[in-house]
């Protein structure tokens, strides 16, 4: 009699584990897989869960936060990084350069004309990661892994894994980071466009370096805007934010965890708190996953983010007063976004969006502010067609948005792990200036940012290169192709105006 009970149990084990397969197949129709995640796979943490992916966790039912904490829990890591002590240039770096740097030492005088070097000591630092495919990708905040020279990651079975690099946004604070491993858990993901106010979520993650941590809480809101993320520029201008706004504890450390929905699917990675103090007091952020898929997908493929854009500057038509709104001509009860300029290069111009008029949809669905207009512009690349209604003179128009890039095309971006290192904006020399300094061409440094020009260097905005490694550059393209292939390199040009060749030798790292 007991082997019939037990052939009977592993029977409705095998027939629930079976189901639960096909149910998410079918969930999930024909999708090929999006960003590290093959479509059909159910990895083993949610598998042993019978019922949780089919919503029998959700509204209306009896919570239980036990399950999805559980199914969840086990695809979230610590990650921990160092940054090694680095000898640079203090920041008063761009003035003229040392006349007597030739005869006397570089230290010394250095020190008289007020550009001593300093010491950045080591650092340490640590947060929290989402497995999202069995093979080790991971993804988390940029913030976290951020100019880290090793980046340790432990999960919660307590292995320790070395992560490399795969790719990073600073505009959305997001990355890409891999472990050598396989069979790993990892989460589905969710849709965040789905999300309503006042619903259940967890936070999972690695706070204050404790060890792995979930908290509960509701969505408080959607489509928040912080002004907290920044590009590699830093400007904030041009980074993107439509966080969901949650109050589930999270703290330091927290970043770069989960927000789950109850059926155990990722809806979010935890970016932020608000907090006068550093510490959790109230709210916390996180990065819609319909966002984090685009992104990681994008770095996983190409190395750097397909981003589209619109094509204009606008306002949110409720930060106008009603006098304002009068004197710009805007009905008062209009909501929406208002458009405040449309550059005549971008999509939004070629489809017939004009300064003055109040963006009311993109993609057919209702946006009020500019953040949540970013949200789903978001999850479009270059050459893709949104459509976008718009109110003019009391009248409705929907027209059709071909987006482009940063550059004006709809060219695929490459990345390039060098040029990123260097941590400049570069152009090709314009041919009327090439003439007029006398040169074939070359590339100029129209502005220098964090990297490593910075650091190892003490070169100036408006520095023009003509070779790399003794190789003649006269355009982009080529300085590309060459600093693409090197670890070590000596950049050589001129500052038009001074006399003379200027060399710069750096260390960009392996490639």
């Amino acid at each position: 009699m007991k082997w019939k009970q037990i052939l009977a149990t592993v029977t409705i084990s095998a027939v629930t584990t079976l189901g639960v397969i096909w149910g998410y197949a079918k969930f999930t129709g024909n999708n090929n897989g999006y960003a590290g995640q093959q479509a059909g796979t159910v990895p083993a943490n949610y598998s042993k869960y019978a019922g949780l992916l089919d919503g029998n966790n959700g509204p209306g039912t009896n919570l239980d936060f036990t399950t999805p904490a559980e199914a969840a829990t086990p695809a979230v890591v610590h990650i921990k990084t160092k940054t090694n002590a680095k000898q640079v240039t203090n920041n008063i770096r761009r003035v003229p350069a040392n006349p007597f740097s030739d005869f006397f030492d570089d230290d010394m005088i250095n020190q008289l004309f007020g550009r001593g070097r300093g010491i950045i000591p080591e650092q340490r630092a640590s947060g929290s990661g989402v497995i999202i495919s069995e093979d080790g990708y991971i993804v988390t905040n940029n913030h976290v892994v951020d100019n880290a020279d090793e980046i340790t990651v432990t999960l919660n079975n307590k292995k320790t894994y070395k992560a490399k690099v795969i790719g990073t946004d600073p505009s959305y604070d997001l990355s890409v980071i891999k472990i050598d491993a396989k069979g790993l858990p990892f989460l589905l993901y969710g849709n965040s466009d789905d999300l309503k106010i006042g619903q259940w979520v967890l936070a999972i993650g690695y706070p204050l370096n404790l060890e792995a941590t979930v908290t509960a809480g509701i969505i408080s809101a959607k489509a928040r805007s912080l002004g907290l993320n920044k590009d590699k520029n830093g400007d904030t201008k041009g980074a993107v934010e439509s966080f969901i706004q949650t109050d589930a504890a999270v703290n330091m450390g927290n970043s770069g965890g989960a927000l789950i929905a109850t059926d155990g699917r990722l809806i979010g990675v935890n970016s932020a708190i608000a907090s006068p103090t550093g510490y959790y007091s109230g709210y916390s952020y996180a990065i819609p996953v319909n966002i984090v898929k685009k992104v990681v997908d994008d770095l996983i493929r190409f190395g750097t983010v397909q981003r589209g854009f619109l094509g204009v500057s606008f306002v949110n038509a409720s930060d106008f007063s009603e006098e304002e709104k009068k004197k710009a001509g805007i009905p008062t009860s209009a909501e929406g976004i208002y458009v405040s300029d449309v550059p005549t290069d971008g999509g939004a111009y070629e489809a017939g969006i004009r300064k003055g008029d109040i963006l009311k949809k993109v993609d057919n669905k209702e946006v009020t502010t500019g953040a949540e207009m970013q949200g789903l512009i978001s999850g479009y690349k270059p050459g893709d067609k949104v459509p976008v209604t718009y109110l003019r003179n009391g009248k409705e128009s929907t027209v059709t948005v071909t987006l482009k890039n940063k550059a004006g095309n709809y060219d695929i971006v490459k990345g390039n792990d060098a040029i990123e290192a260097l941590g400049a904006d570069l152009a090709t020399l314009d041919q009327k200036k090439a003439r007029e300094y006398g040169v074939a061409g070359g590339v100029i440094v129209k502005k220098i940012n964090a990297g490593a020009l910075y650091d190892q260097t003490r070169m100036k905005d408006g520095f023009i290169i003509l070779k790399v490694n003794d190789k003649t550059v006269k355009s982009i393209d080529e300085f590309k192709e060459i600093v693409g292939t090197q670890k070590d390199i000596t950049i050589s040009g001129f500052y038009p105006g001074y006399d003379g060749i200027y060399e710069y030798p750096l260390t960009l790292g392996e490639q």
